[in-house]
């Protein structure tokens, strides 16, 4: 089992920057990938980045060149830099870990933190 702690969230003005942390506990040994999803109201959930246990990052095209996603491999945590923030980033954003267990993954959630951006 692997617990996810995420803080950073909060309100912001359309232009600002704002920094997501994610804490995991546990069996973090068998995590092989992190990354943020978001859900923004009446939307489906979408991935935003995720970084792989070596450094491979992705981005989802909207966010390319504004977010960052990085981690600690030392404290189990990773983080989302988003800068130049959009009204249309507003959104609820989850840390994901995935965990590979004897050939099996799993999916392991956040409890979400809110992101709104106000224009």
């Amino acid at each position: 089992q692997v617990q996810l702690v995420e803080s950073g969230g909060g309100l912001v003005q359309a232009g600002g920057s704002l920094r997501l942390s994610c804490a995991a506990s546990g069996s973090t040994g068998s995590i092989t990938a992190m990354g943020w999803y978001r859900r923004a109201p009446g939307k489906q959930r979408e991935l935003v980045a995720v970084i792989t246990s070596g450094d491979n990052t992705n981005y989802f095209d909207s966010v390319k060149g504004r977010f960052i996603i990085s981690r600690d491999n030392a404290k189990n945590a990773v983080f989302l830099q988003m800068n130049s923030l959009k009204p249309e980033d507003t959104a609820v954003y989850y840390c994901n870990a995935r965990s590979s267990i004897s050939g099996w993954y799993y999916d392991y959630w956040g409890q979400g933190t809110q992101v709104t951006v106000s224009s």
